[in-house]
């Protein structure tokens, strides 16, 4: 009986070459042809599920496209790997979205570093031919492409064999909101600069930082505990999304990522990175004037002013909490 091959443990940087939007597969660099060989950046299940296929998506130049025809190039043998991910996702959460608590976080991490780096790549495929000039080119953001470049190699887990040594590379948080009747099943949003990515699964939101070593999780972990006590009303989930947009946009450190050396025999790449016992030193300074704005931003469904939300400068609005610092429960609103 011939020995099974060992898997492949090599790592591919499309950043080294500027490939990002080559005709080429997003995981290995194979040649493809992206018409015929891609992957959906949000998976058809997960379009069928919600009935995402033609619902259309503004993307930074102001142009619009479908879920559906949102794609990035992949190879069959990487789409296959893909599909395992996407695979494992589909069954936990067939019968209640809160099934994402009972996957590991690599497999959480993976799932959403898909999607998430499809926009970035389909958005940077818009710059080459914009409708509208965007005010600050993706193409053009140095930091961002360094911070994509870092995420790239431990989102290789998609295709490599791959064991994160005592480290997650992102916080990712899963909580229940009460959306209504009224509400749509389905929502996202996403920031490129912060890495921050965001679900919603009819009353189960997953919100995520995708490149901080899960150092923001733990920052946050007395909110995220807090939260997690009841369903919360939409103006408190995205009370908390604020905190972690704004808690994102502070780290001022970007992970770097170190493979092992490959010794004959091995059946799984292992990771160390640099930050994996690094905490609140690599935040920068917390300011309410700034918080307030990205709160504003994420309140504007209910049109709670700036003004209203700095009040009291040193205390910021916050549904969250009651006046005692205590979790408030809202069932409506006005509350």
């Amino acid at each position: 009986m011939a020995a099974s091959s060992s898997p492949d443990l090599t790592l591919y940087d499309p950043f080294e070459r500027m490939q990002l939007v080559a005709p080429a597969c997003f995981l290995c660099g194979t040649p493809v042809d992206p018409a015929h060989q891609h992957v959906t950046v949000f998976a058809p299940w997960l379009m069928q599920r919600y009935g995402l296929a033609d619902k259309e998506i503004r993307l930074l130049d102001q142009s619009t496209t479908t879920f559906r025809e949102l794609t990035i190039p992949c190879c069959e043998q990487c789409q296959q790997h893909v599909a395992a991910v996407e695979a494992r996702v589909e069954a936990a959460t067939a019968a209640d979205p809160a099934g994402l608590r009972q996957l590991d976080d690599q497999t959480l991490f993976l799932w959403l570093g898909k999607m998430f780096y499809g926009i970035f790549v389909n958005e940077l495929a818009r710059e080459l031919e914009p409708l509208i000039k965007p005010r600050y080119p993706l193409a053009e953001n140095r930091s961002l492409f360094s911070r994509f470049r870092s995420f790239f190699q431990v989102l290789q887990g998609l295709r490599v064999p791959m064991q994160f040594d005592d480290f997650t590379p992102g916080s990712v948080f899963i909580l229940d909101v009460n959306v209504g009747p009224e509400g749509p099943a389905f929502a996202y949003d996403d920031d490129l600069a912060t890495m921050v990515f965001s679900l919603r699964l009819g009353n189960v939101a997953i919100i995520s930082c995708l490149l901080d070593n899960d150092m923001l999780r733990h920052v946050m972990q007395r909110v995220y505990d807090d939260a997690r006590t009841r369903p919360l009303h939409p103006i408190q989930l995205a009370e908390f999304k604020a905190r972690v947009y704004y808690g994102a946009y502070l780290i001022s450190a970007i992970p770097e990522y170190f493979p092992r050396a490959v010794k004959p025999g091995d059946e799984v790449l292992v990771m160390d990175t640099f930050l994996d016992d690094v905490t609140g030193s690599v935040f920068n300074p917390w300011d309410n004037m700034a918080y307030a704005q990205t709160l504003e931003e994420l309140w504007l469904p209910w049109k709670i002013e700036l003004r209203t939300i700095l009040a009291d400068p040193r205390e910021p609005m916050s549904y969250l909490y009651d006046d005692a610092g205590q979790p408030r429960t809202i069932t409506t609103f006005p509350a």
